[in-house]
Protein backbone atom coordinates (compact mmCIF):
# COMPACT_ATOMS: atom_id res chain seq x y z
CA UNK A 1 0.00 0.00 0.00
CA UNK A 2 1.42 3.48 -1.10
CA UNK A 3 2.26 6.04 1.48
CA UNK A 4 -0.20 8.45 -0.19
CA UNK A 5 -2.99 5.55 0.68
CA UNK A 6 -1.86 4.59 3.88
CA UNK A 7 -2.25 8.36 4.93
CA UNK A 8 -5.90 8.83 3.02
CA UNK A 9 -6.96 6.36 5.14
CA UNK A 10 -5.46 7.44 8.49
CA UNK A 11 -7.09 10.97 7.68
CA UNK A 12 -10.64 8.99 7.39
CA UNK A 13 -10.64 6.96 10.55
CA UNK A 14 -9.66 9.65 12.67
CA UNK A 15 -12.26 11.55 10.95
CA UNK A 16 -14.78 9.14 11.51
CA UNK A 17 -13.75 8.67 15.28
CA UNK A 18 -13.93 12.08 15.74
CA UNK A 19 -17.59 11.96 14.04
CA UNK A 20 -18.20 9.23 16.81
CA UNK A 21 -17.23 10.86 19.22
CA UNK A 22 -18.47 14.29 18.97
CA UNK A 23 -21.70 14.64 21.13
CA UNK A 24 -25.16 14.41 19.74
CA UNK A 25 -27.61 17.51 18.80
CA UNK A 26 -24.06 19.92 18.24
CA UNK A 27 -25.64 22.58 15.57
CA UNK A 28 -22.95 23.71 12.63
CA UNK A 29 -20.99 22.13 10.57
CA UNK A 30 -17.33 20.38 11.60
CA UNK A 31 -13.98 19.58 10.09
CA UNK A 32 -15.31 16.15 10.42
CA UNK A 33 -18.68 16.97 8.20
CA UNK A 34 -16.49 19.16 5.49
CA UNK A 35 -13.62 15.78 5.10
CA UNK A 36 -16.23 13.17 5.00
CA UNK A 37 -18.53 15.23 2.76
CA UNK A 38 -15.18 16.35 0.48
CA UNK A 39 -13.39 12.60 0.92
CA UNK A 40 -14.93 11.26 -2.70
CA UNK A 41 -13.14 14.32 -4.23
CA UNK A 42 -9.91 13.20 -3.63
CA UNK A 43 -8.66 11.92 -6.58
CA UNK A 44 -11.11 14.19 -8.74
CA UNK A 45 -9.06 17.13 -7.00
CA UNK A 46 -5.82 15.41 -8.10
CA UNK A 47 -6.47 15.17 -11.89
CA UNK A 48 -6.28 11.08 -11.45
CA UNK A 49 -10.07 10.71 -12.17
CA UNK A 50 -13.15 12.23 -13.18
CA UNK A 51 -16.02 14.09 -10.91
CA UNK A 52 -17.87 11.73 -9.19
CA UNK A 53 -21.22 11.64 -8.33
CA UNK A 54 -20.32 11.18 -4.68
CA UNK A 55 -18.09 14.06 -4.93
CA UNK A 56 -21.21 16.42 -6.06
CA UNK A 57 -23.66 15.03 -3.35
CA UNK A 58 -20.99 15.94 -0.90
CA UNK A 59 -20.27 19.11 -2.08
CA UNK A 60 -24.02 19.42 -2.16
CA UNK A 61 -24.84 18.18 1.25
CA UNK A 62 -21.75 20.76 3.02
CA UNK A 63 -23.05 23.67 0.95
CA UNK A 64 -26.95 22.85 2.40
CA UNK A 65 -25.19 22.54 6.16
CA UNK A 66 -23.19 25.47 6.20
CA UNK A 67 -26.44 27.45 6.72
CA UNK A 68 -24.73 30.36 9.33
CA UNK A 69 -21.74 32.65 8.39
CA UNK A 70 -19.97 30.82 11.49
CA UNK A 71 -20.92 27.47 9.45
CA UNK A 72 -19.27 28.96 6.34
CA UNK A 73 -15.94 30.39 7.56
CA UNK A 74 -15.59 27.31 9.41
CA UNK A 75 -16.59 24.85 6.04
CA UNK A 76 -13.92 27.50 4.51
CA UNK A 77 -11.59 27.38 7.12
CA UNK A 78 -11.42 23.48 6.97
CA UNK A 79 -11.30 23.16 3.13
CA UNK A 80 -7.88 25.16 3.31
CA UNK A 81 -6.51 23.55 6.11
CA UNK A 82 -7.77 19.94 4.75
CA UNK A 83 -6.52 20.93 0.70
CA UNK A 84 -2.96 21.58 2.26
CA UNK A 85 -2.87 18.23 3.98
CA UNK A 86 -3.37 16.16 1.03
CA UNK A 87 -0.79 16.46 -1.53
CA UNK A 88 -1.33 17.08 -5.35
CA UNK A 89 -4.45 18.99 -4.75
CA UNK A 90 -4.67 21.07 -8.13
CA UNK A 91 -6.17 24.17 -7.32
CA UNK A 92 -8.13 24.81 -10.35
CA UNK A 93 -9.97 21.85 -9.76
CA UNK A 94 -10.55 23.30 -6.19
CA UNK A 95 -11.91 26.50 -7.21
CA UNK A 96 -13.97 25.18 -9.84
CA UNK A 97 -15.44 22.45 -7.82
CA UNK A 98 -18.83 24.17 -6.64
CA UNK A 99 -19.45 25.26 -9.80
CA UNK A 100 -19.24 21.81 -11.57
CA UNK A 101 -21.60 20.52 -9.09
CA UNK A 102 -23.92 23.23 -9.34
CA UNK A 103 -23.98 25.15 -5.95
CA UNK A 104 -22.02 28.64 -5.65
CA UNK A 105 -19.97 29.36 -2.54
CA UNK A 106 -18.91 32.92 -1.38
CA UNK A 107 -15.53 32.29 -1.75
CA UNK A 108 -12.67 30.38 -3.48
CA UNK A 109 -11.15 27.25 -2.50
CA UNK A 110 -7.99 28.82 -2.56
CA UNK A 111 -5.04 28.78 -0.21
CA UNK A 112 -4.95 31.84 -0.23
CA UNK A 113 -8.77 32.47 1.43
CA UNK A 114 -9.11 34.60 3.90
CA UNK A 115 -11.64 32.76 5.50
CA UNK A 116 -12.05 35.06 8.19
CA UNK A 117 -13.73 37.77 5.28
CA UNK A 118 -16.64 34.86 4.13
CA UNK A 119 -20.43 35.65 5.44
Amino acid sequence: MGVAVKVTWVVVVAMMCILVASPTGVEGVTCGDVTSSMMPCITYLRGTSGLAPSCCTGVKKLNSAAKTTKDRRTACTCLITASKSFTGINYGLAAGLPSKCGVSIPYKISPSTDCTKVN
